[in-house]
């Protein structure tokens, strides 16, 4: 009589329903497994019993490059320097252009002071202050925010040109009296100008694309043939 596998299968599945509808585990298939002695002991049993003991093993950390500590004490140590070094700078700058108004204050208000009524000569030189100011604040933000404003910066320039002016023509025609007068605008132009860049290299700008474009080289032409 021939063997039919599917009636095979089909008579070890029909004796797994009866097993489990009676609640009889199947036996288990231990022919395969080899023992030590008569009391049935698996060769590994032991090998079992030793590596329960053990304690779990710690996940392996990340393959990767660890800088010393030593190198990241040196980083923050440089930025906090170069962070204090600026805020130093904007402290003295900000004494610098107070004392600069103050000093080219008289001089201004006296150029207004036959030309206006009332007690306008004494807010008249805030109309060359004023938009120094404005401009000198956009030109810190765009500092901030790593941008260029070339606008800003031709309206200081513009303005400090008129306070410089203004305090010269008030001042004796004398080499020491004009440098005196020109001095305040000067100085305080200055020193914006290097808080600008202390900013600048605290946040350097980010450069996306190449200052210089590279043209592709084109193909060479084999020898012995000549362009179309």
């Amino acid at each position: 009589m021939a063997w039919d596998p599917a009636e095979e299968l089909a008579h070890l599945l029909h004796e797994a329903v009866q097993n489990e509808r009676n609640g009889a585990t199947p036996p288990a298939n231990t022919a395969k497994i080899p023992v030590i002695d008569g009391s049935g002991n698996h060769p590994l049993g032991g090998l079992t019993k030793i590596t329960a003991g053990l304690p779990p093993l710690s996940p392996t950390p990340p393959r990767g490059r660890r800088r010393p500590r030593s190198r990241k004490r040196a980083i923050g140590a440089l930025r906090t320097t170069s962070f204090f070094l600026a805020a130093l700078a904007a402290v003295v700058v900000s004494m610098v252009c107070v004392f600069s108004g103050m000093v080219s204050y008289d001089p201004l208000r006296h150029v207004a002071q036959y030309r206006t009524y009332g007690n306008a000569d004494r807010w008249w030189p805030l109309l060359v202050y004023g938009p120094w100011l404005v401009a000198s604040l956009s030109i810190l933000r765009a500092a901030l925010h790593r941008r260029r404003v070339v606008h800003s910066w031709a309206v200081v320039l513009l303005f400090s040109t008129v306070s410089m002016l203004l305090c010269v023509a008030q001042a004796p025609h004398t080499p020491v009296d004009v440098a005196a007068a020109a001095l305040p605008a000067l100085a305080s132009l200055t020193c914006f100008q290097q808080l600008v860049r202390q900013i600048t290299l605290t946040r350097p700008p980010l450069q996306t694309k190449p200052r210089h474009r590279t043209r592709p080289t084109p193909p060479r032409r084999p020898t012995g043939q000549r362009p179309a």
